[in-house]
């Protein structure tokens, strides 16, 4: 199996921390299957080491994460549309889930681009660094989608007028927009001196204080995937089968404008 995620733990590093590396340039690092497969086998790696202390996860390239993998599964002889598209929902709600449930904290070092999917895996980290290269956009309405899985981390972490804004628009932003928003935590100009510090203060914790306090600040976050993870993965499955849907992805893999997108206005996804 390609190895879409790297691990590189406290050995291999000579840190306290492990580093999870979306490595899959091919697809801009897009949440496919075997991705979302192995950033949980890399969570489960980091958790037990008794060295690891947190953990980081970053990209190769200049997309950190370009969201769901729209072409993954589409030829699939005999597949049905539905089911995929709820198995793919149930998948990045478990993702998500292990990111926020994990004992150790997760620092997302991000110096690229973010779209869509991508941006859940930011909301769920507990600390994200934001370099100058970073770019965001929640562009699922652009498609005939919403950011229904990903609403799970990213709303109780963006204020309540800057998510109206960003998921009605799809516009882009920059690094110190999401940092004013509260999607990050840090707009640097150097993400990796800035997550080498952030490392060195979380490395004098002890392991009991580290997953206690992290547990204080995702109580909330959690009661809300118990509440409503069910549903939102439903909407979502619903919503990637619809027609508006299945036109948006079209156009998106075509690269022009989608039929609702009239053509002297321009527009694109």
């Amino acid at each position: 199996m390609d190895r879409l995620v790297e691990y590189a733990g406290p050995t291999d590093t000579g840190k306290s921390y492990a580093r999870l590396t979306l490595n899959s340039p091919h697809n801009r690092n897009a949440l496919s299957a075997t991705l979302i497969s192995q950033l949980h086998q890399g969570l489960r790696d980091a958790a037990a080491d008794p060295a690891v202390r947190a953990v980081v996860l970053g990209h190769t390239g200049n997309t950190f994460c370009a969201g769901a993998d729209l072409s993954e599964g589409s030829a699939a002889s005999g597949a049905d549309p539905a089911e995929m598209a709820a198995e793919r929902a149930r998948e990045m709600a478990a993702l998500l889930r292990a990111i926020v449930e994990s004992p150790l904290p997760v620092i997302v070092a991000i110096d690229g681009h973010v779209r869509a999917g991508g941006m859940g895996l930011v909301g769920a980290g507990d600390i994200a660094v934001a370099g100058p290269r970073s770019t965001f956009a929640l562009t699922e309405a652009r498609i005939g989608v919403a950011p229904a899985i990903i609403s799970l981390t990213l709303l109780p972490k963006m204020s309540a007028r800057a998510a109206a804004r960003y998921y009605l628009t799809g516009e882009t932003f920059d690094a110190a927009t999401a940092a004013a928003i509260g999607l990050v935590t840090i707009a640097a100009d150097d993400v990796d001196a800035a997550v080498t510090s952030l490392v060195a203060d979380i490395s004098r914790a002890s392991p009991q204080g580290l997953a206690a306090s992290k547990a204080l600040t995702t109580a909330a976050i959690l009661d809300g995937f118990d509440r409503d993870a069910e549903r939102l993965s439903a909407d979502s499955a619903r919503l990637f089968v619809s027609d508006e849907a299945r036109e948006g992805m079209l156009a998106f893999l075509q690269k022009r404008p989608p039929q609702w997108v009239s053509q002297d206005r321009g527009g694109t996804v």
